[in-house]
C-alpha cells in the first residue's frame, strides 16, 4: 500500500457522521490487541486553548526527560501532524502500517452500519504509534466535548478542562453548564481535574468531576468572588498565573503560583489566556510528577504552536492566528492592542457553520478587510464573509478566491509601520503560513534511478513513475502544494512542453506532493506564465519560489535574489581566499568554505586532550588558518556517544579563553556549544558564529545570535550528546531533515536573523545510521530548499566504518567525502584536517570551473 492510499482510505471515512460514545474506538483498539495498554495518558479538554495546553504540557514532559507522544487536531499542512512522538511526526510507513492493519476491520463493520468515523480511527492510530514506540507519557488533545468523545477510551493518570464557552450546542448541550459538565467527564480517577472555568461553568465541572485544582488570574479571581459572595482569599484559582506582557515580538512573561511553588518564565504564546494555558500546563506536569522549576520554565518556553498568534515579520507585523469563533477571536484582538502599528489589513477565511458575524464584531476594526475561502469544501463563501465585515463597519472590503492571493493583496497594502492579520480558521492560517514554509526541493538527476526515486519520495503512483521517468532528465523540483493549485501548476507545464507528476493523494485539506521536469526554457516560461496570470489559486507565491529554487533571472518587479547559499540551488563556486569582496562577508558565499575543528575538550571522539591547554589550541587554530581554513570552531563540550555534559561555567573556562587569544586571527571563529550562556560570552569575547549541535534546544539561543548579530549553524539532532544505538524510523531521511529543519530557520528568522545568516546542518551521525548518512551526503544540495547555507559535518565520523574504516583510519574516507560535498553543493565542511581537506575542495571547485578558479597565483 502506497502512503496516498493510506491517507486516502482515512479521509474517505470523514463520510461518516460523528457519533457520541467510545465503544468503536474500543472496539477498534481491542482489534488492535489494545497496543495502547501501557502508556499514561492525559487528556485535554475545552473550548479554546486545549491544543497550545497540550503542545505546553508534552514540551514540558520531554524537557524532563520523558518519552511523550502528543495527539491533536486539526493539521496545519499534514495528516501526520496530529500524532507525534518527542516532537516528530508519525512516518508515512507507519501510517501505512496502520492502515493494513485496520483496513479490512474496518470495511467489515462499514457493510454492517458501524464503522468508526475518521476521528475514532485516528484517535486510534495516535494511541497504536504511542504504544508501538513506547513512550511514558501521551498528551490527548479532546476532539468535542469529553464524556462520549473517542480519546475519553484511555483512562488519565491527569486531565484538565482549559475552558468552556458556548460551542457544538447540537450535541453538548445548550448551555454553558451542559457543556461544562460534558467535558468534566475528562477528569481521573484519583486526582483532581486541573481546569481554568470560572463561575457557572466552574461550579458545573465541580458536580461532575468533584475535586478541582482552579487556575486563573487576577480577574478570575474578582469575578468569582463577586458571583459566589466570599473573599479573595477563599475564592482565589489554586493556581494564580498573571500575564506580564511583551517581552519582544514573539514572547511574553508569565508568573505562575501555588501555595506551594512558583515560577517565573517567558512563554511563545502570546495573550492573557495563555498565560492561564501554562499554569494549567504547569499544573498538570507537576501532578504527572518528576518535573523541576527548572523544566517547567524551559518547557514552557520551548512550547511553539504554529498559527497561534504566531509573529511571522515585523516590517510591516505580520501575525498568524487560528481564531475561529468569537471568544477565540477576543482574545486575538486584547493580544493585538499590545502592539503598536498604523492601519490593520485583515485576511480573514472562516468554515461555513461558524459564527462570522460575532467573530467580526470581536475583531478589530480593519481598514482593509479580504475575505477568502481556504480549499476545503466546509468554507464559507467569500462574498458572505464581505458583507460579515462590510456591516461590522470594515474600511474597504474585497475578496480573493485563494488564501494565497489575499495575503499578497494585504502585503501589497501594507506600508512597514502597519499590520496584516490572518485569521477566521486554522485552514486559512496553514495556506498562508506556506509562504514562509514551502520549500522547492530541486532533485539531483543523474540517470532514469535517480528519476524513479524522485518520482517515488514524491508519492507518485507506479504506473506514471514508469511512463514519466525518462522525462525527468532536465531539471526536476519537488514541491508541496494545495490540490488545485497543483492540477492549475501541471496543465500550465504540460502546456509548455514539460512534464508535471502529482501523487496519488488529492484533498483539498492536504498538501500534494508535484514533481516538476522540464528544461530551464520551459520552466522560465512557466514563471513567467504564472506571474502574469491574475493571481490564479495563490501560483504568485509558487512563481517566485520556482525562480529562487532555479536561479532564472528575476521577473518584473521581483527583488534580485540574495547572494547567498539561498540562491545556489546548484551549489557553491569558490574559496574565501579567491574572492576579495567576501572579505567583507561570510566565506562561504562565494564558496565552500572550510571550517576547522578546534576541540578544547579532554573527551571527544577523535581529538579529545590535545589542545586543552590554551598555548596548544591557539597554535592549533593558526595552524589550520595557514592551511586555507576560512572559519575555526571551538568547542568545549563533547557530544560524541556517552558523553557526559559539562557545567556552563566549565564550558566557559574552556572556550572564552581561547576565543580572546584568537579574535585577531584571519578567520572567523565559530562557538560549538548547545547553551545560549556560553554563546552569548563567546560572541562577545570575539566569536562571530554560534554552532549549535542541539537545533535551538535552548530557548533562548536565537535571541543570543539575534542580539549579537551573528552567524547561526542550525543543526539537526534528535539528541546531544548522541544517544548510542538509538534508532530513528525516517520515511526518507533528506525530506524528513529538511521538514524537521524548515520549522527551526523559521524560529531563528522570527528572532531577527536573516537566511543568509542561518546555516543548517543535517547532523551526520546525530540520530541517524551509516547509510542515511551517505544518502544526505549523495543529496546534500536538496537542503538548499531551506533557502540557507548547508553545512556538511562528517569528519572522522563512524559513517566510514561502512566502508571498511575504523576509528584512527578515517582520514582519506573524510577527505573523499569532502570532494563530494563540494563537488554536490555544501556551502562549509567541518573538517579536524585543515589542509588535506582545503585541497580536497580546491580541486573539487577547480573541476567544476576550471576557468574561475585557480588558487596558484
Amino acid at each position: 500500500m502506497e502512503y496516498h492510499e493510506a491517507a486516502d482510505f482515512l479521509f474517505d471515512l470523514r463520510r461518516f457522521r460523528p457519533k457520541p460514545g467510545t465503544e468503536s474506538t474500543a472496539r477498534l483498539l481491542a482489534h488492535l490487541e489494545n497496543p495502547h495498554a501501557g502508556v499514561d495518558f492525559v487528556q485535554i479538554a475545552g473550548s479554546n486553548g486545549k491544543g497550545s495546553t497540550a503542545r505546553m504540557l508534552e514540551r514540558t514532559l520531554r524537557e524532563a526527560g520523558y518519552s511523550v507522544g502528543l495527539y491533536t487536531s486539526p493539521h496545519l499542512e499534514d495528516l501526520r501532524e496530529r500524532v507525534r512522538v518527542d516532537g516528530r511526526k508519525i512516518p508515512r510507513g507507519a501510517v501505512r502500517e496502520y492502515v493494513d492493519a485496520v483496513r479490512e476491520y474496518i470495511t467489515e463493520r462499514a457493510a454492517d452500519g458501524e464503522s468508526p468515523t475518521f476521528f475514532e480511527t485516528m484517535t486510534a492510530m495516535a494511541l497504536w504509534q504511542f504504544g508501538r514506540e513506547d513512550v511514558d507519557i501521551a498528551v490527548l488533545e479532546v476532539g468535542i466535548g469529553g464524556k462520549y468523545d473517542a480519546t475519553s477510551v484511555v483512562d488519565p493518570v491527569a486531565s484538565a478542562v482549559t475552558s468552556v464557552t458556548l460551542e457544538h450546542t447540537g450535541i453538548l448541550g445548550d448551555t454553558v453548564e451542559e457543556i461544562a459538565r460534558d467535558k468534566a467527564h475528562v477528569a481521573p480517577d484519583g486526582a483532581p481535574l486541573v481546569t481554568g472555568a470560572t463561575g457557572d461553568a466552574l461550579a458545573s465541572v465541580r458536580e461532575v468531576a468533584g475535586d478541582a485544582i482552579t487556575v486563573g488570574t487576577a480577574t478570575d479571581t474578582a469575578e468569582a468572588s463577586e458571583a459566589d459572595g466570599t473573599d479573595d482569599t477563599r475564592s482565589r484559582p489554586d493556581v494564580r498565573v498573571a500575564y506580564r506582557g511583551r517581552t519582544n515580538h514573539t514572547e511574553a512573561a508569565v508568573e505562575i503560583a501555588a501555595d506551594d511553588w512558583s515560577l517565573e518564565t517567558r512563554i511563545p504564546l502570546l495573550g492573557e489566556h495563555q498565560a492561564t494555558n501554562a499554569g494549567i500546563a504547569a499544573a498538570l506536569a507537576r501532578q504527572v510528577g518528576g518535573v523541576s522549576d527548572a523544566d517547567l520554565e524551559r518547557g514552557l518556553r520551548s512550547a511553539h504552536w504554529p498559527g497561534r498568534f504566531e509573529v511571522m515579520d515585523t516590517e510591516p507585523l505580520v501575525v498568524l492566528d487560528g481564531a475561529h469563533n468569537p471568544g477565540a477571536c477576543e482574545g486575538l484582538a486584547e493580544t493585538l492592542e499590545t502592539y503598536e502599528y498604523d492601519d490593520l489589513h485583515l485576511v480573514f477565511g472562516a468554515m461555513h457553520d461558524k459564527a462570522h458575524r460575532a467573530m467580526a464584531a470581536a475583531l478589530p476594526t480593519a481598514d482593509t478587510v479580504v475575505t477568502t475561502e481556504p480549499t476545503l469544501d466546509r468554507a464559507e463563501d467569500r462574498a458572505v464573509l464581505a458583507e460579515a465585515f462590510a456591516d461590522a463597519g470594515a474600511g474597504t472590503v474585497q475578496t480573493e478566491a485563494a488564501v494565497q492571493d489575499a495575503l499578497a493583496t494585504a502585503l501589497e497594502a501594507a506600508g512597514d509601520d502597519d499590520c496584516v492579520l490572518v485569521t477566521g480558521s486554522l485552514f486559512a492560517v496553514a495556506e498562508a503560513r506556506s509562504r514562509w514554509t514551502r520549500t522547492d526541493v530541486p532533485k539531483r538527476v543523474r540517470d532514469l534511478a535517480d528519476a524513479r526515486d524522485a518520482l517515488a519520495e514524491a508519492n507518485v503512483t507506479p504506473g506514471d513513475v514508469e511512463r514519466l521517468d525518462g522525462d525527468a532528465v532536465h531539471r526536476v523540483v519537488r514541491t508541496a502544494l494545495r490540490d488545485r493549485q497543483a492540477t492549475v501548476l501541471k496543465e500550465e507545464l504540460l502546456r509548455l512542453g514539460g512534464e508535471c507528476a502529482l501523487s496519488g493523494l488529492e484533498r483539498d485539506d492536504e498538501a500534494v506532493d508535484a514533481v516538476l521536469m522540464g528544461t530551464l526554457a520551459q520552466f522560465e516560461a512557466l514563471v513567467e506564465a504564472l506571474e502574469t496570470r491574475s493571481r490564479p489559486h495563490g501560483l504568485t507565491d509558487v512563481a517566485r519560489e520556482l525562480r529562487d529554487t532555479l536561479e532564472l533571472e528575476a521577473g518584473i518587479g521581483d527583488e534580485p535574489a540574495t547572494d547567498s547559499g539561498a540562491s545556489a540551488a546548484g551549489g557553491s563556486a569558490a574559496a574565501r581566499s579567491s574572492s576579495p569582496s567576501a572579505a567583507n562577508g561570510y566565506p562561504w558565499t562565494d564558496g565552500t568554505a572550510v571550517m576547522g575543528i578546534l576541540n578544547v575538550t579532554p573527551d571527544s571522539f577523535h581529538d579529545g586532550g590535545q589542545y586543552d591547554a590554551l598555548e596548544d589550541a591557539v597554535a592549533r587554530a593558526e595552524e589550520m588558518v595557514a592551511a586555507g581554513a576560512d572559519v575555526i570552531d571551538v568547542g568545549g563540550e563533547s557530544t560524541r556517544p556517552g558523553a557526559d555534559p559539562v557545567s556552563v561555567e566549565e564550558e566557559l573556562e574552556r572556550v572564552v579563553p581561547v576565543i580572546e587569544r584568537l579574535a585577531d586571527l584571519d578567520a572567523l571563529l565559530s562557538v560549538d556549544t548547545r547553551r545560549a550562556a556560553v554563546a552569548d560570552a563567546a560572541l562577545a569575547a570575539g566569536a562571530d558564529i554560534v554552532n549549535d549541535v542541539s537545533g535551538l534546544e535552548d530557548p533562548e539561543m536565537r535571541f543570543v545570535a539575534a542580539d549579537h548579530d551573528a552567524g547561526l549553524v542550525v543543526m539537526h539532532s534528535i539528541d546531544a550528546p548522541v544517544v548510542p544505538d538509538r534508532e530513528i524510523e525516517y520515511d526518507d531521511v533528506v525530506a524528513d531533515v529538511i521538514d524537521q529543519l524548515s520549522e527551526r530557520v523559521l524560529l531563528a528568522e522570527k528572532a531577527g536573523l536573516d537566511r543568509e545568516q542561518i546555516v543548517v546542518d543535517p547532523g551526520i551521525g546525530f540520530g541517524k545510521s551509516a547509510s542515511e548518512n551517505f544518502e544526505i551526503l549523495d543529496r546534500i544540495d536538496e537542503f538548499h530548499a531551506l533557502g540557507c547555507p548547508v553545512l556538511f559535518g562528517h569528519s572522522h565520523k563512524s559513517m566510514f566504518a561502512k566502508i571498511g574504516r575504523e576509528a584512527g583510519d578515517r582520514l582519506e574516507a573524510t577527505v573523499a567525502a569532502t570532494a563530494l560535498a563540494a563537488d554536490r553543493g555544501a556551502d562549509i565542511v567541518r573538517v579536524h584536517d585543515a589542509a588535506e581537506n582545503v585541497a580536497a575542495v580546491r580541486t573539487a571547485l577547480a573541476a567544476r570551473d576550471p576557468e574561475r578558479f585557480d588558487w596558484s597565483r
